[in-house]
């Protein structure tokens, strides 16, 4: 059975491509998938798989795993989360340099709402740190 999720989903991103800036530019990102009715972003961090939950259904995209096989999970820190945050919003990391960025912090998931526009960033010990981005207009 096919959706029109798949086509919709790809469609607020190449939109949300053409419209953000190289610095701040993830809330541009997060406007573009709202306005095209996803409400929330999933990130599986070490396996680098993202599910989306959008009002034409759910689907799942699967990026590059970090690693294959066993891996310890680095700690939890906060500081270094923030850090990997800051480097992204300021445009001096891609993406993939900003998933790895959240692994060697700890990270092993995070949650982004989009109607609520928070970002919430889970170690394994159900440790987490929330941020809120702001609202923009496209």
């Amino acid at each position: 059975m096919s959706t029109p999720a798949i086509p919709t989903l790809e469609a607020a991103m190449t939109r949300a491509a053409e419209v953000r800036p190289k610095v701040g530019g993830f809330p541009y990102l997060a406007e573009a998938l709202r306005q095209a009715g996803v409400t929330r972003c999933a990130m599986t961090v070490p396996s680098n798989a993202t599910l989306y939950l959008t009002e034409a259904g759910p689907v799942a995209v699967q990026g590059e795993p970090l690693f294959t096989g066993m891996s310890d999970i680095p700690p939890f820190d906060r500081a270094a989360l923030i850090a990997a945050l800051r480097a992204d919003q300021a445009g001096e990391t891609a993406f993939p340099e900003f998933v790895r960025g959240c692994w060697q912090a700890g990270v092993v998931r995070y949650d982004v709402d989009l109607t609520a526009r928070t970002c919430t960033y889970f170690g394994a010990g159900e440790e987490s740190y929330v941020e809120t981005y702001p609202e923009v207009t496209l």
